[in-house]
């Protein structure tokens, strides 16, 4: 004996308008009297109404109950059956669910679904190359940063640390190491301008605190006939404490000039093409004329002929910057109206170049095709 409702639909909107009721019967055999259990579920807007009609008899019974999807259509399936009415002994219920089948876009076998895995692996793949490109080049930047701090802390602090005999070997190896920082590049051409004596210090700063600022203290240790060599004087030795009212000691910890890494000052190279300033790094042209008028735009140009351009920063950013205080051909402010030239002055408080070097730099206009008649 057995009891079947089915409903189906024929579209998603069928869900919401169009079952109006459904009847669920249940029938239980005690003995020899049946009890059947109806319920009525109306669907009058959203809010089911149950209303049990009628209740009679009882007995155990095993039902089976079915819910399947096939594609926008829901057939719900209920039956029961009875047992014989010679084995009273309990039979256990038994439920069938079905599960609704797979969407066809999620087929393994579907041309979409391959594609978009294929597409995922490429977008993962292209995703872990940049972020160990990135860690490359902060580990690059961060060594050379290192090396570089290391190394004139080993020639200018640390060394007098150990407290043993210095050899006149030793000593000129330390002159070398502090010499080559404003000398790099002089190889290359005789005629570059390297650092001013002033700045030299700033240079060979394991801090590359600003050199207007360290040149205080340096008279300080001067006229102080300290056996102890300058910096070690400074931070460590006997003028660790001196504060200078023109100068405070806050101030010359809080000046320090960026001197960038050769990935660093990537950014700041500019290539002349058809007379024109771009850079070489987005193609943009070089445009230094600010609604403001305060922004002063310097530039240097390296021994290899290489041209940098950026906003000097006071105390922070300086024509030092660019080449860490390496020599230059020419160095000085210049003015750029998206990419043309108007204005160029050879002035540098940290190289102080010569008329010499500011006719180098004109002559490298010239051969690029920089139009010279409308700048000053």
């Amino acid at each position: 004996m057995g009891v079947a409702v089915s409903s189906p639909l024929a579209k998603p909107s069928d869900v919401k308008n169009g079952i109006q009721s459904v009847t669920v019967k249940s029938i239980h055999f005690d003995e020899d009297e049946a009890k059947t259990l109806v319920r009525s579920i109306s669907y009058n807007s959203l809010d089911p109404e149950p209303l049990i009609l009628i209740s009679v008899g009882s007995k155990n019974m095993v039902s089976e109950g079915s819910v399947s999807f096939k594609g926008l259509d829901l057939e719900q399936s209920v039956s029961a059956k009875s047992p014989p009415l010679d084995k009273p002994e309990n039979v256990p219920i038994k439920a069938v669910i079905e599960t609704p089948k797979q969407s066809p876009v999620f087929d393994p076998s579907n041309p979409q679904h391959e594609a978009a895995i294929r597409l995922q692996k490429v977008y993962k793949s292209f995703r872990t190359r940049r972020k160990l490109a990135d860690c490359a080049v902060l580990v690059e930047q961060t060594w050379w940063k290192l090396l570089d701090f290391a190394e004139l802390k080993r020639s200018s602090i640390s060394f007098f640390d150990i407290r043993k005999h210095e050899t006149a070997i030793s000593r000129w190896s330390r002159a070398r190491t502090r010499a080559a920082k404003v000398g790099k590049g002089l190889s290359k051409n005789e005629k570059a301008q390297k650092l001013a004596l002033q700045h030299w210090l700033e240079a060979i700063d394991p801090r590359h605190r600003y050199g207007h600022n360290l040149h205080f203290y340096y008279n300080q240790w001067l006229h102080s006939q300290s056996k102890e060599p300058f910096f070690y004087w400074l931070d460590i030795g006997e003028g660790k404490e001196v504060n200078i009212e023109k100068c405070p000691r806050s101030k010359l910890q809080l000046q320090c000039i960026k001197y960038l890494s050769p990935i660093e000052r990537k950014p700041y190279e500019v290539m002349v093409v058809n007379g024109k300033f771009v850079y070489k790094q987005t193609g943009k042209p070089v445009h230094t004329i600010e609604e403001t008028g305060d922004a002063k735009w310097i530039f240097v140009l390296n021994t290899s002929k290489i041209l940098y351009v950026g906003v000097k920063k006071k105390s922070t950013f300086q024509h030092s910057s660019f080449l860490a205080g390496g020599a230059t051909i020419a160095a000085g402010r210049l003015v750029v109206d998206n990419g043309i030239l108007k204005a160029v002055w050879p002035h540098s408080g940290h190289y102080r170049p010569l008329e010499e070097n500011f006719n180098d730099f004109v002559s490298f206009l010239r051969e690029n095709n920089v139009d010279l008649t409308m700048s000053r």
